[in-house]
């Protein structure tokens, strides 16, 4: 399994994706071995069953991200090789989004291995469209990752319509497992009253959210919101935790706003710290207008922590208005406002839908029951007569069956004339 971030290294969402479903997938049967960036030693273990081996990017400063990132994915091939070549029994490799593909792609086509890829957002859809070269640049990547695949993974119904319009995907080479949570990660044992102390010491109602700090999350969206909220409720307090690219607009946001005593800009927090603060918030509140899935909201819900979503993305499957959890419409600070003031003007109200999303992410969302669907997936497609014929003519020329089946659909997805690249 190759993923650019995995704890302690946390960007986004996919570090918490990759090592809940990896120690599932143990629990599964299925030996993981995790190929992922080095933030500090050690650079080889073994957490929860699960073999991490972790890499530098090469040396030099890089150029930019871009740079770096492909110095990253020569670093990724070389230990998949060096890992792959001691053990010899590996079906699958397993890529998650565009900064793994160079290296997914080098280790499929050396070992004859099919490769599977998640997609767990795109270019296309974060920015509405692609209007610099490198959103231009990242997005080929991604539709190259997804022509390479055998079988692309997505977790909702939202990214498969993305994920095929975006790509041009045939609709047999996509398969919709959604994300899980694991409420036990996410329990208070007590309050920790250094942290009340320093957020909500006295009667104040505190609004939370966490996550990556760029537009398309809506902070922006909030931080308007949030005076219409005061109106009625002035002792409401705004913790926001995360840090991005977009977080000096926000502070500048805030700072013109007059928020400075009221907004309180926390960076990035562990995950003790993301506990208490959910136990402690009044709302937990997710105003994004583009959510390829959405964990968070499961997070607060795994919190018991009533939530207020965007009615984009995955948020439209995930959080169902009036059941679990209450929606806004995407980028309207005053429907966002109403939505927060219905939860603090009628408790009955907010421990209903809290009621209703503990039960529903027991019921729905383990990531057991996405680590099986996961397993199966490896199972079918490392086993079937394809990929066994493929294996076996490693460092020969030939394709056979495999280099049909690889094929499949290339007339639908129209490859650009340079492409010299086959789809598995």
């Amino acid at each position: 399994m190759l993923s650019w971030e995995y704890p302690p290294f946390n960007v986004g969402g996919i570090s918490q994706h990759v090592y809940e479903l990896s120690r599932a997938l143990v629990g599964e049967g299925v030996e993981v071995h995790v190929i992922t960036t080095a933030s500090s030693p050690p650079y080889e273990e073994e957490r929860e069953g699960v073999k991490v081996h972790r890499v530098l990017a090469y040396h030099g400063t890089p150029v930019n991200f871009l740079s770096w990132v492909q110095q990253l994915n020569l670093a990724m091939m070389e230990k998949g090789a060096s890992v792959m070549n001691r053990e010899e029994d590996f079906q699958v490799i397993h890529a998650h989004d565009w900064l793994t593909a160079y290296a997914a792609r080098g280790l499929k086509h050396i070992y004859h291995l099919p490769l599977l890829a998640t997609i767990h957002a795109t270019e296309y859809g974060r920015n509405g469209g692609l209007f610099t070269d490198e959103q231009k640049f990242i997005g080929e990547v991604e539709w190259w990752l997804t022509y390479e695949a055998w079988e692309v993974i997505c977790c909702s119904n939202f990214m498969e319509e993305e994920v095929r319009g975006v790509f041009n995907l045939p609709y047999d080479k996509i398969k919709i497992i959604p994300n899980g949570i694991r409420p036990k990660a996410f329990q208070v044992e007590e309050v920790d009253y250094q942290i009340k102390q320093r957020f909500a010491p006295g009667r104040e109602r505190l609004i939370f959210f966490v996550g990556r700090l760029v537009k398309e999350k809506g902070v922006q969206t909030l931080l308007r919101a949030f005076p219409l909220i005061r109106q009625s409720f002035p002792e409401a307090r705004l913790v926001i935790a995360g840090t991005g690219p977009y977080e000096k607009e926000l502070r500048h946001l805030s700072s013109a706003m007059g928020l400075e005593d009221l907004v309180y800009f926390v960076g990035y927090i562990d995950d003790y710290s993301r506990n208490q603060l959910y136990h402690l918030s009044a709302a937990a509140v997710f105003p994004s207008y583009y959510e390829p899935f959405g964990l968070v909201a499961l997070e607060a819900m795994a919190s018991r922590t009533p939530v207020v979503v965007g009615d984009a993305g995955g948020f439209q499957e995930t959080v169902r208005h009036g059941v679990n959890g209450l929606k806004a419409m995407p980028d309207t600070p005053e429907h966002l406002a109403e939505q927060v003031t219905t939860l603090f003007s009628s408790p009955e109200t907010a421990r209903r839908l809290e009621e209703n999303a503990w039960k529903e992410i027991q019921e729905k969302y383990s990531w057991k029951g996405v680590a099986r669907k996961t397993a199966i997936r490896y199972r079918e497609i490392g086993n079937s007569p394809e990929a066994r014929e493929w294996r076996r003519k490693v460092g020969s020329h030939e394709e056979g069956i495999a280099g049909e089946y690889h094929n499949r659909g290339e007339e639908a997805i129209s490859p650009p004339p340079h492409s010299e690249f086959t789809i598995s």
